[in-house]
């Protein structure tokens, strides 16, 4: 069976700057980064700070050090200065103004010329997760690749469904780590059943992405995959898309298949990931507000951490040559310290992670983490993280929606404790005490989940 999908999208193509016939570019990430730069008159980069000790530029782990950029952009403050004071003026001005500077500047933008994606079914068959029946399905979502047909993207999703369900399931979708394990999937640390069967045991239907089969998670894959196929494989413009948006539109893809599938409930789909995939999971649910709840595993710089925090991992580090494409080109002028332009730090950003989780409310947004000395390492910044949900909380009031009931400003907030959710409202924060992975916490998102999405779905 075949299912169009990714109807978010305009199908028709721009006109191409180049033939058909040409082949794509087979550049280096270094190649791609350099030439980003000579784009944007970039003479030179700050490096970023190091992750090992005692190195010569260590990160810094100093908190009386940690906020040179102490003051966030108003997340309810319009550019003319008009303060927002009701939903209406959320929905109709800020957000817009808020998602245009997250496109231009920071995530990039979707072109105009992303092709549709046909779904096939490529195998259906009975089995079991844990001691309960499933019926699991391979998909492939084929990119129309017409217009340029050196290109292939054919993306990968599995959907798992209990086969005992009486109507339509909720369904959590997994970013994969290494097709088709996901983050959550391996068995969670201490006596947690693996994420699959919770969701199962608990009447919820699961499928996992693979984001390699919609963009390689490298600088030089970006004249390839989905970026590539609508460039034509040749290289970025400053405000086009980076890997982070590109799996995020792979994720609204399949929730255009999930739509289709009668054993789905496609009002009450998430989106998870850990780590890159947290960031990606934050991403895809920011933008697209078809998916009702997500869960936000230790994401990090470009995650739910902010940018201006001195912190760990620094916007430095996403603007050298190793992690660039996740972000739009345009990105890297916050880590330029000679350019034509002069130069910019991350405090000249127009946006900061609190208004990426601003803009998935008020739908329910669960940011998880873990701890140092289990392996969620310092560099993420879990600090930093919870000071931007903090600061995120006022879009979620100004929504009707319970913010995490922290009366501090966000610039003084502090973690609760190790194990001590904040799980009252449709934002959420818990810190385990697991490491780099969000197991620990899928029994206490699964049941903060089933609360918010209000579901009568019978439990197989």
């Amino acid at each position: 069976m075949k299912f169009m999908g990714c109807l978010l999208f305009a199908a028709w193509a721009c006109p191409t700057i180049q033939l058909w016939g040409e082949q794509p570019l087979n550049w280096t990430a270094e190649q791609d980064h350099q030439n980003m730069m000579d784009q944007l008159g970039i003479k030179a980069l700050r490096p970023g700070p190091s992750g090992k000790e005692n190195a010569p530029n260590q990160a810094n782990y100093d908190e009386s050090k940690a906020n040179p950029f102490p003051n966030l952009p108003d997340v309810l403050t319009l550019k003319n200065g008009t303060r927002v004071t009701t939903a209406e003026m959320w929905w109709k001005q800020r957000r817009p103004e808020i998602i245009q500077d997250f496109e231009r500047e920071v995530l990039g933008r979707i072109p105009e010329n992303v092709p549709k994606v046909i779904w096939t079914v490529a195998n259906t068959e009975n089995s079991t997760v844990g001691s309960y029946s499933v019926i699991s399905k391979q998909l492939v979502g084929h990119v129309d690749n017409s217009s340029y047909p050196l290109i292939t993207v054919d993306i990968q999703m599995t959907v798992v469904t209990p086969a005992q369900a009486k109507g339509r399931v909720p369904l959590m979708m997994m970013f994969g780590r290494g097709f088709p394990a996901s983050s959550g999937i391996a068995a969670t640390e201490g006596a947690d059943p693996p994420a699959t069967e919770q969701l199962i045991a608990d009447g919820w239907a699961y499928a996992m992405i693979s984001p390699a089969s919609i963009q390689a998670d490298n600088g030089a894959g970006l004249t390839r995959g989905i970026i590539g196929l609508t460039n034509h494989g040749q290289p970025r413009k400053p405000d086009d898309w980076g890997a982070l948006r590109a799996w995020a539109w792979g994720a609204s893809c399949g929730l255009d298949y999930l739509a289709t599938d009668k054993a789905v409930n496609a009002k009450h789909v998430g989106i998870e990931g850990v780590s890159r995939y947290g960031k990606a999971a934050l991403v895809t649910m920011a933008f697209d507000t078809r998916f009702a709840l997500v869960l936000v595993g230790s994401s990090g710089e470009g995650g739910a951490k902010l940018h201006r925090r001195n912190w760990g991992e620094a916007v430095e580090n996403l603007t050298g040559s190793g992690e660039y494409h996740w972000m739009a080109g345009n990105f890297m002028k916050y880590g330029a310290a000679e350019a034509a332009f002069g130069s910019k730090n991350p405090g000249d950003l127009p946006v900061d992670a609190h208004e990426l989780i601003a803009l998935c409310a008020p739908r329910p947004t669960f940011i998880s983490y873990g701890v140092p000395e289990k392996g969620d390492a310092k560099w993420l910044d879990q600090q930093g993280s919870f000071m931007a949900a903090v600061a995120a909380g006022r879009v979620f009031r100004l929504l009707g929606a319970k913010d995490l009931g922290i009366a501090e400003d966000y610039r003084t907030a502090k973690m609760p404790p190790v194990n001590v959710g904040l799980l009252d409202g449709e934002l959420a924060w818990r810190q385990h005490d697991g490491g780099h992975t969000d197991g620990p916490n899928w029994k206490y998102f699964i049941a903060w989940g089933d609360k918010f999405i209000r579901r009568t779905e019978a439990h197989p």
